[in-house]
């Protein structure tokens, strides 16, 4: 595990209509989204005193939260993840969930974590009982996402992004989910040690400067 570079900038549509003519050009759609477009929907977990979202806002330079995940409204692939920052830099950590796993760590039936193989379940375990941790909102968008190999880079650019509050109907595609205010368009660059210059000039965005937005932290507008 490492941890990786991040930048983010919020952009419009003009923005994000002149990268979707220039980023194919140098890198590549992500085999699991070639064309854009992915849907994207995650479960965040916080304590009851907001102890994830209250360290974003003062830019607590160590923290993490944790998120269940699937995409496209396929709950036969589900990830449990861990995403960790310090010193500006990120860490995300995974594994696997069966959709009857992620139902019952909704559900509040927890006990099987506790004996689970996989540490990161274990782990979110151990925070669930000693901090408080549950989940606490529903965080949907869509995304157009880019590889390129060199550098490990990932680009993305996620919109449309909606929040929910039925937090047990979270493997509901079909779940009620509104607008999260007015939301701007994200663009995200990560990559590894280094970032190469010709992705650096195709993610060139005029008078975009880098952004601490968090998609999270703008879904608890309701709540």
């Amino acid at each position: 595990m490492k941890y990786r570079h991040e930048w983010k900038h919020e952009i419009n549509t003009l923005d994000r209509l002149t990268l979707l003519s220039r980023l194919p050009v140098v890198m590549q759609w992500d085999k699991h989204a070639p064309g854009g477009g992915e849907r994207v929907r995650s479960l965040y977990f916080d304590s009851p005193n907001d102890k994830a979202l209250r360290e974003k806002i003062d830019g607590v330079n160590a923290r993490e939260k944790f998120r269940i995940r699937y995409y496209n409204d396929d709950t036969s692939y589900i990830m449990l993840e861990k995403k960790s920052k310090l010193n500006g830099l990120c860490l995300k950590e995974s594994c696997r969930l069966s959709s009857e796993e992620a139902q019952r760590i909704v559900d509040g039936d927890l006990a099987w974590l506790l004996s689970c193989d996989r540490p990161l379940c274990v782990e979110l375990y151990a925070k669930m009982q000693s901090q408080g941790l549950r989940p606490k909102t529903i965080v949907d968008y869509t995304r157009d996402p880019f590889v390129y190999v060199p550098g490990n880079v990932r680009v993305t650019i996620d919109y449309n992004i909606r929040t929910g509050m039925l937090r047990t109907d979270f493997l509901n595609p079909k779940t009620l989910t509104l607008p999260a205010g007015d939301s701007p368009i994200i663009l995200e660059v990560k990559w590894d040690e280094f970032l190469p210059d010709i992705i650096r000039d195709a993610v060139g965005v005029p008078n975009r400067r880098v952004s601490a937005f968090s998609k999270y932290q703008q879904c608890r507008i309701y709540g």
